[in-house]
Formats: structure tokens, C-alpha cells, sequence
């Protein structure tokens, strides 16, 4: 036999209590006014509580019991039922309306992912998109992600694909949620920071937990979810509260370079900037119309220069020897993964972009 619980049978239709309470006076052989005289409601007010006009009110329910005796709390769950019903079915015909609306995001890709569970339907798919992004409805979404306001409309890259870029943004935010930080120390950030540089030597498996905890213990959160397609997503820095910040890194580029660039670029954010922006690294992004241009480059520069010392870098560029054992002694030296100094010397057009990746460490999602 089907079990048909709560989560898998849900009507379309709401029953009023007033016709519990109708058939209870026919079983009984009680009259409304009867009922009405037992329990000093008007016979008008019990006819409309019947009729489904009139609500059973908490006082209702307890003279209800005494006259009846079927304990108030079964017509008090009777009344609430009945009332989220006729809500659930309000929300149904007006998301019922806005269906195309779920189009925006790739669905399939978020249920992939894990991100949604699939559903048989476009209105229960949207109800789980609205859960995911923790909002009301479709105005409330809109509101936060896309209104002038909203601190995401500063990126090119959010123009492009907001809403994919959106839901990319939200699972960081989620993630980050369960992570819990000391207040932010922007000293012991700093000091995090030298010791998460020398971390580039090392594995995934060491260097990941460890910059996670180094980082924690500032006050910063530390995610990593996977770039989805078509946003191009490098990184995003933004502070969920005063007191606690969150980097997030996608591993698009999947080379040591782009990971340990975007993320002291990122940290720069951090350091040098205030904590109502909202920052996002994307590949070829166009800064020309970008709000944020100079403290992007701002960033660029902590990134570049947290790295690589320019004295040192100017050093080794002038000796113009750019051999694959010239760079990892450099590199070596210096303390750092040989990859970055090569991603160091393709941006700056000292090498071409097809030179000496071998080099590079690649990284991927387990």
C-alpha cells in the first residue's frame, strides 16, 4: 500500500474545519443553535464558521471542547491546516504564473551539482530555488540580486550570467554558514597570510585544511565550490557580518597560479578595503565600466607583490634567463611553487602563455 504522508500527497484543495464541525453536530444530533446556545456564540457566527466563512478562534475551540468534548487542539490544528492550505495554493497559482522565470537558471546543472534536489514540476523546482537562495518569492530575489542596490551589480561578470553567477555566490554564502570564525583580527590576518604563502610548496591535502584553519582564526571564512558554466568565476570576496568575511575560490583555471593569485588577491580585498563591497574575479572581465576599478587594482598589486617581491622579481627579470631550472630556482629561493612565478611571467608578456606550463600544478575537484 502507498504511503501517502504529508511529503508525498498534498491536495489541491483546502477543507474548511467548519465542515468537521458540521458533520460532528449531524453525528451528534445537535443543532447550530443548539451549539450556539451551549456555547454563547451566535447562531450567526457558528452558521459562518460551518459555511467556512468565520475562522475558529482559539476561545472557539475551547468552548468547543466543553460542548463537544473533542479537545481544543484538534480544531485549533484543524484551523491552521486549513489556513496554510489556502496559502500553499495561493503561492501555488502565483508561482504557477511566474514558471518562466525558473528558465534564468540552468536547473539541470544546480541539480548535478547537489545544489537542488529535482522535482516533478516547475512550481515545486521553484519553491526549491527560493529555498535555496533563502527568500520570499520572485520580488524578494529580485530585490537583493538585482536592484540597483545590490552590491553584485558592480561586477561585469554578475551582468553577464546573474543569475547562474547568483546561485555560485549563495552556495559560498551557505558553505561559509557552517563554518564558524573568530571575530576578524586584521593583524592575525596578516600573520596568517606569510605562513599561507609558504603553504604553496605543499599538497592539496596539506595546504587546504591548514590555509582554512590559519584563516578561521582570523575571522575570515574559507570556501571552495566549483565553478559552474558559462559564469567564468575565479574568486569573490564579501563580509557576511562585521565581524567575519568570506573568500571564495573556484578553481577555474585549475593551475596553481590562478588559485594562489585570486586568492591573496582576494585577501588584498580584505586588508585594504571596506566591508560593504562586494567583489568577483572573472576571466577576461572588462574593468572599464567597473565601479571597484582601482581597488581592483589595488588587489592586483597586494596579490603580486605578497608573492613576489618586486625587488626581487626586477632582480630575476633583468638576468633575462627564463629556463624552466632557471625559474624553480628562482622560485626555490624565493619559497614559493615555481608555477606562480610562471603565471607571474606570461601575465607580465615576459614569456609566452604556452611556455613552460609544465611547471604548473594542476588542481580539481575530488
Amino acid at each position: 500500500m502507498a504511503d501517502l504522508n504529508r511529503s508525498s500527497f498534498q491536495p489541491n484543495y483546502a477543507v474548511p474545519p467548519g465542515e468537521t464541525l458540521g458533520e460532528t453536530l449531524d453525528y451528534l444530533g445537535m443543532t447550530q443553535a443548539e451549539l450556539a446556545e451551549r456555547t454563547g456564540r451566535p447562531k450567526k457566527t457558528i452558521n459562518e464558521i460551518i459555511s467556512g466563512k468565520a475562522a475558529i478562534t482559539a476561545e472557539t475551540a475551547l468552548q468547543l471542547e466543553r460542548v463537544l468534548g473533542i479537545p481544543a487542539s484538534f480544531w485549533n490544528n484543524l484551523e491552521r491546516n486549513y489556513r496554510e492550505t489556502l496559502a500553499q495554493l495561493k503561492e501555488e497559482e502565483h508561482l504557477l504564473a511566474h514558471k518562466e522565470w525558473l528558465k534564468n537558471f540552468k536547473i539541470t546543472t544546480l541539480i548535478k551539482l547537489g545544489w537542488l534536489p529535482k522535482e516533478g514540476s516547475p512550481v515545486r523546482q521553484l519553491r526549491t530555488i527560493l529555498n535555496f537562495f533563502g527568500v520570499a518569492g520572485i520580488k524578494k530575489w529580485e530585490s537583493l540580486w538585482q536592484s540597483p542596490a545590490a552590491t553584485y551589480r558592480t561586477s561585469t561578470a554578475f551582468q553577464k550570467n546573474p543569475y547562474m553567477v547568483a546561485a555560485w555566490l549563495r552556495k559560498g554564502e551557505i558553505e561559509a554558514q557552517k563554518i564558524e570564525c573568530n571575530p576578524y583580527n586584521a593583524i592575525l590576518f596578516q600573520g596568517s597570510l606569510k605562513k599561507i604563502r609558504s603553504l604553496t610548496l605543499e599538497p592539496p591535502q596539506v595546504f587546504e585544511p591548514r590555509m582554512k584553519q590559519l584563516c578561521t582564526e582570523a575571522g575570515v571564512a574559507i570556501v571552495f565550490v566549483p565553478d559552474i558554466s558559462g559564469t567564468r568565476v575565479y574568486g569573490a570576496t564579501r563580509w557576511l557580518n562585521s565581524n567575519k568575511s568570506l573568500i571564495q575560490l573556484s578553481l577555474r583555471g585549475k593551475t596553481d597560479d590562478h588559485l594562489w593569485f585570486t586568492f591573496f588577491h582576494e585577501a588584498g580585498h580584505i586588508l585594504l578595503h571596506g566591508k560593504r563591497d562586494v567583489f568577483i574575479e572573472a576571466i577576461d572581465e572588462d574593468r572599464r565600466g567597473m565601479m571597484n576599478i582601482d581597488k581592483e587594482k589595488e588587489a592586483d598589486s597586494f596579490a603580486q607583490e605578497f608573492l613576489i617581491s618586486p625587488n626581487e622579481y626586477r632582480a630575476f627579470r633583468q638576468k633575462g634567463q627564463f629556463s624552466g631550472s632557471a625559474i624553480c630556482q628562482f622560485a626555490q629561493r624565493i619559497g614559493i611553487v615555481p608555477g606562480i612565478v610562471v603565471g607571474r611571467l606570461q601575465h607580465d608578456k615576459v614569456i609566452p602563455f604556452s611556455q613552460r606550463n609544465n611547471l604548473k600544478k594542476r588542481f580539481r575537484f575530488s
